[in-house]
């Protein structure tokens, strides 16, 4: 099984505000480190994330401010390293800085068979069972999968 990850923010600024602009300047530099991660898989591109975010008939809804991922990973393992031990970690520090603090969840994991191609529309049902049930094997976030990662690896 691989690891599916979904995030998704509703940034406080539009994309070209100034006070936004350590993040969406280095959006490209932190999703180029993680293509190079031991254990990454897939993520879906910038085209495709950008086209899914601004759809208003879309499951996120058209919202202009979305930043958004979904990627898949071999091991929980692979995709803690690059969330804590890159530069990733630096952004993910400031995010309060750039993301609405009242948006709800903002993050979601799931097991997915290996060559399983995952969508938007998977990653927002998943995203909202978390947010409605909790974490289960179907969606969860990082505790359950802390609890869970020795007998999924």
């Amino acid at each position: 099984m691989h690891l599916a990850e979904f995030n998704k923010g509703i940034l406080k600024y539009d994309w070209e505000d100034p006070r936004v602009a350590d993040f969406t300047d280095n959006v490209d530099r932190v999703n180029a480190v993680a293509q190079r991660s031991d254990g990454f898989v897939w993520m879906l591109d910038a085209d495709g994330m950008e086209a899914a975010q601004l759809d208003p008939a879309g499951p996120l809804g058209g919202t202009p401010r979305t930043a958004s991922t979904l990627s898949v990973w071999r091991a929980l393992a692979s995709l803690e390293h690059f969330v804590w031990n890159t530069v990733h970690k630096a952004f993910y520090a400031r995010a309060g800085e750039w993301y609405d603090p009242h948006q709800g969840l903002r993050m979601v994991l799931w097991w997915v068979p290996e060559g399983h191609s995952t969508t938007i529309a998977e990653a927002v049902e998943r995203i909202d069972h978390l947010a409605k049930h909790g974490d289960s094997d179907f969606a969860f976030g990082w505790s359950y999968a802390k609890q869970t990662s020795l007998a999924r690896s």
